[in-house]
């Protein structure tokens, strides 16, 4: 039989992995905490180190792909080219400025966004809807895989189409790139476990100096073939469908790529807020994109040969080297944008019961936002160099990418309406108006992404359905401990009547139970009673409660139930957190005991705690297939301390349990 150790609490926990977590109900908890009185300059300008840094970049390799689609088959003509730039800009308008900025900001969890945070609020707002609830929630994780999957592409592309710049200064630099993207993002995920904090601050002027600069290079070309503007209208589009059907269709698989990155306006938006994003977007971001692929429209329709690199090529000779270098920089600056949030997505899971427990390490003493997960940074980090060497080019690894992002639009889109229906009770005709405007534009690009499945578009598939399968599985199998779990710890109720009525010795000092309900008996007291006959002068039981909200004022967070003997020294103490808060136990014990000092005669600083662990054999049930058994053990296995999930002090953490059949 295979074992693995648990911590796995009941049907509501939140964070599986750690005992004492559970998932409240519709907690309804404050405001983000993050600072926004930074000012509204300060804020946008740091935006744009974080959430523009991926479709920022996307001029780098987007018009290089679209025109190299089934060898070069999409001509430098003027009807081609006026289709593909209106492709592109219309895609940006709808996608970006219309869906993102103008529609999905506006559902925002307390501040929070993402497809995690959407899930969330979903939940919170359909009621009894349980059928809707349990497929809101699938689409979370489904989302949430997928940008796993975009984690891993976005570094490889980005990185390795900044350095094929030098080809164009030089091409007997060609055998140079892939080692040169191999240092860069070797660099870039070592330094990880430091922190970007320190040199956090310069992304954002740097990347306001690369969206300067794609401006600054797509002028002078529009200047001299004013011409291209015409390329702005939507009948371009028509036009290019009309002459060549199966090819627009194809083509939109790669101008897809001008638009990767949209997410991230929504995702992080907790960092910056609604108002500094949709600023730094429309006076910035996105007339310097249009800028620059109007530019790149007009060299590649009258340069012979600019197709192989329009970006580079729309530089003059003498800035294409300092070129490479402020590209080499802005993708790095995206590739972190992804990282982190990675590692946000995967904090998220943990927290709302998909994943086990991971090891967090914060990274900044002013952020909460700072993090660093080393499981998450090593397996994206050996996923990156694998498709850097697999693929050894961003024209080749373009075929990559496109099904992750198309699919979670239309995941986006689908939780979306799902809110506007249960929380701002849209119409019939809204929602179906809303959801066909951007359901038909998304669904085309998913479809047109669908044909590269067979030539690469299965890797992130096969990366997503592999995140999905573990997360659900967690999700299943901690839901089957926890209901036996529960028959093992009994009511605690009755617990508490039995010992009341006993003469227990009680020796001094002060016991912390983390448990994620008061409902019943920690494992680890039943074990101290039982085996030892003694119990400690004061009890504390600890439920850390994970709300559907991303934070939670500390004013809102502590809860005392002195049960119902109030003589006996046993309390029960409930812990609000939201599912981006840091769950420090003895930083809220300390709170609730100067809050409540008449109730909590204990001291907090010199409190034992004891952890409650099961040993995990797999067993016959058919409740889950033999090979999730297993899966689920692993996971088990491998998760992290609990005690360092809760900031328990190592030195005073006491890990008791007993065994459990699965």
């Amino acid at each position: 039989m295979d074992d693995a150790e648990s911590t796995v609490e009941s049907a509501k926990t939140a964070d599986p992995g750690n005992e004492g977590s559970a998932a409240a109900g519709d907690f309804s908890g404050g405001k983000h905490p993050a600072a926004h009185g930074a000012g509204m300059i300060g804020l946008a300008l740091g935006a744009l180190g974080v959430v523009f840094g991926d479709i920022g970049t996307s001029p780098l390799y987007a018009m290089q792909t679209v025109f190299s689609l089934d060898n070069h088959k999409i001509k430098p003509t003027e009807g081609d080219v006026y289709g593909v730039i209106s492709l592109v800009f219309w895609s940006i308008t709808i996608v970006v400025s219309i869906k993102y900025v103008a529609f999905i900001l506006r559902a925002d969890n307390d501040g929070e966004g993402g497809v995690m945070a959407l899930g969330a609020l979903a939940r919170r707002f359909i009621g009894d809807g349980k059928r809707l609830v349990g497929f809101s929630l699938f689409l979370a994780v489904v989302g949430a895989s997928l940008f796993y999957g975009d984690s891993v592409i976005t570094p490889a592309i980005s990185v390795l189409s900044s350095v094929e710049g030098l080809k164009v200064v030089s091409p007997s630099l060609h055998d140079a790139v892939v080692p040169i993207g191999i240092a860069i993002v070797s660099a870039l995920f070592l330094v990880q476990r430091f922190g970007t904090h320190v040199v956090g601050r310069f992304f954002g002027p740097t990347m306001a100096l690369w969206f300067v600069v794609l401006a600054v290079t797509g002028v002078p070309k529009i200047a001299e073939h004013p011409e291209i503007l015409e390329a702005l209208s939507p009948t371009y589009i028509v036009s290019f469908v009309a002459d060549h059907p199966f090819l627009a269709f194809i083509a939109l698989g790669a101008v897809v790529l001008s638009i990767t990155g949209a997410e991230a306006l929504y995702a992080d938006m907790g960092h910056f807020g609604r108002a500094p994003i949709r600023r730094a977007w429309f006076f910035l971001v996105f007339p310097c994109l249009t800028l620059n692929y109007l530019g790149q429209g007009a060299l590649v329709l009258h340069e012979k040969g600019a197709t192989e690199n329009p970006f580079f090529l729309l530089a003059p000779h003498w800035a294409r080297v300092p070129m490479v270098v402020l590209a080499t920089i802005a993708t790095i600056i995206a590739s972190q944008a992804v990282i982190s949030g990675a590692y946000s997505v995967s904090r998220q899971a943990v927290r709302l019961g998909y994943l086990p427990n991971l090891t967090v390490r914060h990274t900044s003493t002013r952020e909460s936002g700072q993090i660093y997960v080393p499981a998450v940074n090593w397996l994206v980090f050996g996923s990156v160099l694998i498709l850097i060497l697999a693929f050894r080019s961003a024209e080749k690894l373009a075929t990559l990418y496109g099904f992750a992002v198309t699919g979670t639009f239309l995941i986006d889109t689908t939780l979306f309406l799902i809110v506007a229906a249960s929380m701002w009770h849209w119409s019939k005709a809204r929602l179906i108006t809303v959801g066909t405007l951007f359901g038909v534009v998304e669904l085309a690009y998913f479809g047109a992404n669908v044909t590269k499945i067979a030539s690469g578009g299965w890797l992130p598939l096969c990366i997503a359905l592999a995140i999905s399968t573990v997360m659900l599985t967690w999700q299943a199998g901690r839901q089957i401990v926890t209901r036996r779990r529960q028959a093992m710890e009994g009511p605690l109720q009755d617990f508490v009547d039995s010992i009341h009525d006993q003469q227990l010795v009680r020796v001094p000092g002060t016991a912390v139970f983390p448990h994620p309900t008061k409902e019943t008996t920690p494992l680890a007291l039943h074990a101290n009673v039982d085996a030892n006959r003694v119990l400690h002068e004061h009890v504390v039981l600890v439920s850390v409660l994970v709300e559907n909200v991303p934070y939670v004022p500390e004013q809102e967070r502590v809860e005392v139930d002195q049960l119902v003997h109030t003589d006996d020294g046993i309390v029960h103490i409930a812990l609000r957190f939201g599912f981006q808060d840091e769950q420090d136990i003895p930083a809220c014990l300390r709170l609730a005991h100067g809050s409540a000092k008449d109730e909590l005669n204990f001291d907090p600083d010199n409190a034992t705690y004891f952890i409650s662990r099961l040993t995990l054999t797999r067993g016959d049930g058919e409740d889950m297939a033999t090979w999730r058994k297993r899966l689920f053990m692993g996971l088990a296995r491998n998760a992290a301390n609990p005690a360092n999930n809760f900031c328990l002090p190592l030195d005073r953490v006491v890990v008791m349990g007993g065994h459990l059949e699965l």
